[in-house]
């Protein structure tokens, strides 16, 4: 039974940032996704030092109870560990790439100069937020042009279009295409970057979409085409930075393939803010949450601490984020659907534009389905305005950490966090009280 419909669209708002533009218009749909996946080229290893780290759920002896689940019903949740069916985001991942046009839409320019748009970028994001656990091989075997025996119009691809027959016509369509060219056996992954002339400009409608764990999904060469990204108008804001950080809406998509939901929601990126690449693609690089490096596989289970026990006091040291090795997390879980989530974030690494350096407190909510708002940064310094001015940045929540001194209480959950000290390297020192 399919899994998971992943598809995302950006009603143009006229005037607003390009920010506001990405809401999301969701399937409702529990399933259908596609893209180029068979487990047996997943490299999985069982060193915590090396690529591939153990998974969460079999790593995590103590963590047990910080190790929310929400159900079978949530649609791409934020659970640990993250449901079967999704590619392995650990060990050698491959990404077959695939430039297509349409007759009534040529591609303009060299097929591998849109390539180029994305790589090596990608490959060196994925390094950089994995820690090098991610080895992401992308590789373009056709070298020009796919052109579709369709016009675009033909395919029915706009906002919210479904799998079927939409996309699955697409997609069978690239298969005949490229199947002389392609063994579609090589690949965990597909990237389908079309022609930016084709359809609208993403300034007004964001077609961009990720179908994943689809064991329904077209065949090619005996395996699914079962996950699979769809780029289309550039994310250009007119701001002169897309040469720099346009591609990041590849990383954002891939990261769907690897079970990570959107947290922005109906209302643009106020609930997460500019903390992670599922929120805010657009402007400055960001990062992944802590939350999603440990989901991904990303963190051992010793750099991730459960402060679960009623009635306790527990010191904790954290590093920064960015940096490889040293403590990273704490979770506080609320119940089984839901916990907070603490780390210390810093100016290096994806994250380019943390102007206010400290101690992120958020709320992940694992019940609560992509798009809906599944992860809630908490805004220590609320009504601010923020700390940048940044295009496509939410502001108000660029200052949201604590420094030494600040204090985040849940008196409804009994629960009272304090930071205490900031040590040499960026360390925080932080005591966590539950009743």
């Amino acid at each position: 039974m399919p899994r998971s419909v992943y598809r995302r669209s950006i009603p143009g708002d006229g005037a607003g940032s390009a920010r506001s533009r990405r809401i999301a218009s969701l399937a409702t749909l529990c399933a259908l996704s596609l893209a180029v996946c068979t487990s047996a080229v997943n490299e999985r290893t069982e060193d915590p030092t090396a690529a591939g780290p153990v998974p969460p759920a079999r790593a995590a002896v103590g963590l047990a109870p910080c190790m929310i689940s929400g159900g079978l019903d949530a649609q791409m949740s934020e659970g640990v560990p993250t449901p079967a069916g999704y590619s392995a985001a650990t060990g050698t991942v491959r990404a077959l790439t695939l430039m297509v046009d349409f007759p009534d839409a040529h591609g303009e320019g060299d097929a591998m100069d849109r390539y180029a748009e994305f790589f090596p970028q990608t490959q060196d994001w994925f390094r950089t937020s994995s820690y090098g656990r991610l080895d992401y091989r992308a590789d373009a075997p056709v070298k020009r042009w796919l052109r579709m025996p369709k016009d675009f119009e033909e395919y029915g691809i706009e906002r919210g279009a479904p799998f079927d027959p939409s996309y699955r016509g697409l997609v069978e369509d690239i298969v005949d295409e490229a199947d002389a060219d392609v063994d579609f056996r090589r690949y965990d992954l597909l990237n389908i970057l079309v022609t930016p002339n084709a359809g609208p400009s993403a300034l007004d409608t964001v077609l961009s979409v990720t179908f994943a764990a689809n064991t329904e999904a077209p065949v090619a060469d005996g395996v699914p085409v079962s996950h699979t990204s769809f780029v289309y108008s550039r994310q250009d804001d007119g701001s002169g930075s897309y040469g720099r950080t346009g591609y990041r809406v590849l990383p954002h998509e891939n990261a769907h393939v690897f079970g990570l939901p959107d947290l922005y929601t109906q209302d643009g990126g106020g609930a997460a803010g500019h903390w992670d690449i599922m929120s805010e693609d657009w402007g400055a690089n960001n990062d992944l949450l802590g939350w999603h490096k440990w989901k991904l596989g990303w963190l051992d289970a010793g750099q991730v601490s459960c402060a679960a026990r009623a009635d306790s006091t527990s010191d904790h040291v954290l590093t920064p984020l960015a940096r490889a090795g040293g403590p990273k997390l704490v979770v506080l879980p609320l119940d089984a659907d839901s916990s907070y989530a603490v780390e210390v974030r810093t100016q290096e690494g994806n994250d380019e534009l943390v102007c206010r350096p400290g101690v992120l407190v958020y709320r992940v909510e694992a019940g609560v389905e992509t798009g809906q708002g599944p992860v809630t940064v908490h805004d220590h310094r609320r009504d601010s305005g923020g700390c940048t001015h940044a295009p496509n940045v939410h502001a108000e929540l660029s200052d949201a950490t604590l420094t030494p001194g600040d204090t985040f209480t849940d008196r409804d959950n009994g629960i009272r966090l304090r930071v205490l000290a900031k040590g040499p390297g960026d360390t925080y020192r932080l005591r966590v009280t539950r009743d």
